[in-house]
Order: C-alpha cells, then sequence, then structure tokens
C-alpha cells in the first residue's frame, strides 16, 4: 500500500529568514495524523537565507540526520565539531544524554536548503557522537546508495537504531529498486524533480509511506533526488 504525503499538505512556516516545511509534527504545527512514521519521527524541508541560522539550542535522546540540497550548512556542537556540510554530504549527530549545537548559512550571497530528519535511537541516554561522511554523484547517480545505517556497512553513516537510509539520482530511463523485508516499511521522500514510486507519481516535496509491499520500485525520474527509509 501506498499512502502519499503530498508536499502543499505539510505544515510548516515562513520566519522572513527562514521557510521551512514539516511532513511531520514540529514545533507550532502539530497534527495527531502526522506524528512520524515507524522510527521516523521528523523530516523537515528549510531554506535559510545568506547570513542566517539556528542559534545554540540542545537536543537530546535522537539521531539527528541533516542532508544538503544546495548551499552550505555550517555546525558548532559541545562536543567540539566545527565543520561545514555540502551537497552529497551526510552529518550524523546522535544527541544522546544531551548535546548543544548551532546551524547557519555562512554564506553572505547564496542560500542553504537542506533536510533536517530525525530517528528515534534504539535508547535513551547514549553518549553524544557526531559523523559526516561525503557521497559522490558518482555513487548515486542511477542507483541507490546507502548513506546511514545501524553497523556503517558499504561506508554509510552509523545511527543507533534499525533503519537503513539511501539516496539517488534519478532521471529519465533509470530504474531502480529496493527489496522490503516481511514487517518492515519503507518511506519515501523526494526532495527534488519527480519519480514514480510503485507506479505513482511523486513531485518535490511529497512523501509516500509504503506499507505490506515486497519490493519498492522508482522509475521514470525528471531529475529526481529522493531519500529512501527502509523502517522496521
Amino acid at each position: 500500500m501506498i499512502t502519499i504525503r503530498k508536499a502543499a499538505e505539510r505544515g510548516g512556516a515562513n520566519h522572513g529568514w527562514l521557510d521551512t516545511k514539516h511532513t511531520f509534527s514540529f514545533a507550532d504545527y502539530h497534527d495527531p495524523a502526522h506524528m512520524g512514521f515507524r522510527d521516523l519521527r521528523v523530516l523537515n524541508e528549510d531554506r535559510v537565507t545568506p547570513g542566517e541560522g539556528f542559534p545554540t539550542h540542545s537536543h537530546r535522546d535522537m539521531e539527528i540526520l541533516s542532508w544538503v540540497l544546495e548551499g552550505e550548512l555550517e555546525h558548532r556542537d559541545s562536543m567540539g565539531n566545527g565543520s561545514v556540510i555540502r551537497p552529497g554530504e551526510l552529518q550524523r549527530m546522535s544527541a544522546g544524554t544531551g548535546v548543544r549545537h548551532s546551524e547557519r548559512n555562512p554564506s553572505d550571497a547564496n542560500p542553504l536548503h537542506f533536510l533536517q530528519i530525525w530517528i528515534f535511537p534504539e535508547r535513551n541516554g547514549l553518549a553524544p557522537s557526531y559523523e559526516q561522511k561525503d557521497f559522490p554523484e558518482g555513487e548515486r547517480r542511477g542507483k541507490l546508495r546507502l548513506v546511514a545505517s545501524p553497523d556503517g556497512r558499504e561506508g554509510s553513516v552509523t545511527i543507533h537504531q534499525d533503519v537503513r537510509v539511501s539516496t539517488a539520482l534519478l532521471e529519465k530511463g533509470d530504474e531502480v529498486s529496493l527489496s522490503i523485508a516481511q514487517g518492515r516499511s519503507a518511506w519515501v521522500q523526494v526532495a527534488r524533480g519527480s519519480v514514480d514510486v510503485n507506479g505513482r507519481r511523486l513531485e518535490a516535496g511529497d512523501g509516500a509511506a509504503v506499507t505490506r509491499e515486497e519490493r519498492l520500485e522508482l522509475s521514470n525520474g525528471d531529475g529526481a533526488e529522493v531519500l529512501v527509509f527502509d523502517l522496521r
């Protein structure tokens, strides 16, 4: 079964410096029908104007992934990490027992466009940790590239939950598939472009919950960048 969450149905807000869209309930947007999917709790699409960002704030007991689509994301945290995340790089921050961090667009001219993803950890009280890896376009073009997993297989970042995150860049003629094990589900998020998901057309910003399906088929991409979450 494919249940589509259309981009226009998402919550969110425009704060001037930040235009944010929430697939699931977040901040002032609350919808009991959309509180997350399996262990996927937050999926926000954020656009940040040049020189602006999120001041230092706290998190705990959450696996936080950042995937940049355009521009640069500057990160600093209480663990002593300071980095810049660019398109094709995935950042993983395990908040665990507590971490403080800030995020901003360091450019004085270019906008920042990124996805912020929260996943429930396997247990609370983990030690905070940080990881960042680059996944070149060639590894993602016309194929699903694993970028996050519980065991760090295939060079992916390691998350503390039985969730596997893959991404792909798809054009016309590209066809990729993923087997879904019995009892598991998937979430597909279209970051840009458009693509058919098991025969259903999804556009940029759309998401889809995939349940009781043995296989996920992505095809007929039109400049599509997609993220696929394999969830227990």
